[in-house]
């Protein structure tokens, strides 16, 4: 698409003063306002009341339905053909039977299949509360009718996948791992299982193992593209990750293909993106990562959600404003002394019951800086004064906030160009004052969730899958597929 492309040739001026990317295996823009300082922030903010003055949302146009042109014999041969191709999108499983369809049926069936490439096969209906991304309704009956008028259903069809490199690097790996299967999968190893088997049993997902190199190096590549710690050693984590059935693989890489389809066709250039799975934040020029900094997202009990927003502006020496869920849960019961002895304040609501802050402070929950963008989860990116975390390769453990390796740096990122913020961000944090500064432009961010991911030389990694997202989406993929199946054959001639 012409405007994928143009917008991946700007230049991406965040990207110039970060540290160097991590390896993808350790893994969206309103007019600029000048930045402010505002006075200390000690409760949250509280979306203001809808103006009286406010615009009314604009009208929605209802455009008056288009019928389909009768397909040619040739065009019909070709849909059908098209359709039998569902599992190389990861929409159907390899050579599942397809019925011979004609007439409305066939359009149908057509229908059906482009909404799914294009927006995904769960409905939004479908999607549980802290999925909060989501794509927009889509109609493929014009474009459809257009390019059966012009002839052009190829140009069409092409245009219906996710136009990035992520979900394509996923396509080609999905046909790999069909083909492992195929040819039946793989074995079960052991701790005591032999050098020669073990070789053998890496070759199958990595094709750059040789007889002659250490088979150190070659557990040390798998164990970076399952993000475990890279000891050359076949552990019990690096064990459970190689013995993960093949299917288990494939329904991965399916689930992940789904949730590209659920993005927006034209990205931001200017964007922030994390990487839940994996904890590792990432920022991206167009389609391409060119810095990353590890993270720490929600715990399997505090999942961080999927979202997008902007972050629009940055607190220095944030207070917490502890959530009740956590106060109730994990402080009062300290008592109030201990939580008095401790720096928290207990202030009195509105309501007449009480909640907790934890002034501002190296000790606070949030460290130094916070990143504020809008969302319906309470959820932002902070520092935190518990840097022990960013060593590990178990970094799911916040509640379902992203606490941030290197919140300085990004915060400067943000700031660059501005000459009254650009390199102060550490004299504001020397200053002690809550401020809240805000950006010259917001800068999108994504908080998605990514357990398949094709690296730059092609090879798949995997994550673990910590919040059970990815086996949910395939029972709601395959309940949506049955059901769309059954709407076609009721269609049918």
């Amino acid at each position: 698409m012409s405007y994928i492309n143009a917008t991946r040739t700007r230049s991406f001026v965040l990207a110039l003063a970060f540290a160097p990317a991590l390896p993808l295996h350790a893994q969206i823009t309103p007019p600029p306002v000048r930045p402010t300082l505002a006075p200390p922030v000690i409760a949250p903010t509280v979306p203001a009341a809808p103006s009286s003055t406010s615009p009314a949302p604009p009208a929605i146009v209802t455009l008056p339905p288009v019928p389909i042109p009768q397909l040619s014999p040739a065009q019909a041969a070709w849909l059908t053909d098209w359709l039998k191709q569902g599992s190389a999108q990861g929409l159907t499983a390899r050579n599942a039977g397809t019925a011979t369809l004609s007439g409305d049926a066939l359009v149908n069936a057509v229908l059906d299949r482009a909404r799914a490439l294009y927006r995904g096969r769960v409905d939004t209906v479908d999607f549980i509360n802290v999925w909060g991304v989501r794509p927009p309704t889509y109609d493929p009956t014009r474009p459809l009718a257009a390019a059966i008028t012009a002839d052009r259903l190829p140009q069409w069809a092409n245009e219906l996948t996710p136009p990035y490199s992520g979900y394509d690097g996923l396509r080609k790996g999905l046909s790999i791992y069909e083909k492992i299967r195929d040819n039946g999968g793989w074995s079960t190893l052991t701790a005591q299982s032999a050098a020669p088997v073990v070789r053998k049993r890496l070759t199958i997902e990595d094709k750059s193992v040789t007889d002659a190199e250490p088979l150190t190096a070659a557990i040390q590549r798998a164990q970076r593209r399952y993000g475990l710690n890279p000891t050359g050693l076949l552990d019990t984590r690096t064990l459970t990750a190689l013995n993960v059935p093949v299917e288990d693989r494939i329904a991965a890489i399916m689930a992940n293909m789904e949730r590209w389809r659920w993005m927006p066709r034209d990205l931001p250039v200017n964007r922030v993106q994390v990487n839940i799975a994996a904890a590792v934040l990432t920022v991206f020029e167009g389609d391409a990562p060119v810095s990353s900094m590890r993270a720490v997202t929600g715990s399997p009990s505090n999942a961080t959600p999927m979202l997008v927003s902007s972050i629009h502006s940055i607190v220095v020496n944030p207070p917490w404003n502890v959530p009740a869920s956590i106060a109730n849960r994990e402080l009062f019961p300290k008592g109030r002394g201990t939580l008095i002895r401790q720096g928290y304040k207990i202030v009195k609501t509105p309501q007449g019951g009480e909640r907790i802050i934890q002034p501002a402070g190296p000790n606070s929950a949030l460290g130094r800086l916070k990143f504020d963008f809008a969302n319906n989860f309470a959820v932002y990116l902070h520092d935190t004064p518990l840097r022990g975390k960013f060593s590990s390769y178990d970094r799911l453990s916040s509640h379902g906030c992203v606490r941030l390796e290197k919140p300085v740096p990004l915060a400067e990122l943000m700031v660059k160009g501005d000459p009254s913020l650009e390199g102060n961000i550490q004299t504001l944090i020397d200053q002690g004052k809550t401020q809240r500064v805000s950006l010259p432009k917001e800068v999108a961010v994504y908080l998605l969730y990514w357990t398949a991911f094709a690296n730059n030389n092609g090879a798949m990694s995997f994550r673990a899958d910590p919040y059970g997202w990815d086996k949910l989406l395939a029972e709601k993929i395959e309940a949506s597929s049955r059901k769309a199946a059954a709407e076609t054959l009721a269609s049918k001639d």
